[in-house]
């Protein structure tokens, strides 16, 4: 994809980037480990952000 992008689309996509984080460390200290992964993370290039 090209870096010349529309605004909008531009800032979808970075949200989508700011979503692919892991669950935060304090977050599995506090559950016990029960959250570990969330189903929501995404590899940047295997899966699709339905753009």
């Amino acid at each position: 994809m090209s870096s010349n992008k529309p605004g909008p689309k531009k800032r979808r996509l970075l949200k989508k980037g700011k979503e692919n984080r892991r669950v935060p460390a304090w977050v599995m200290q506090k559950t016990n480990r029960r959250f570990r992964e969330h189903p929501k993370r995404r590899n940047w290039r295997r899966d699709d952000t339905d753009e």
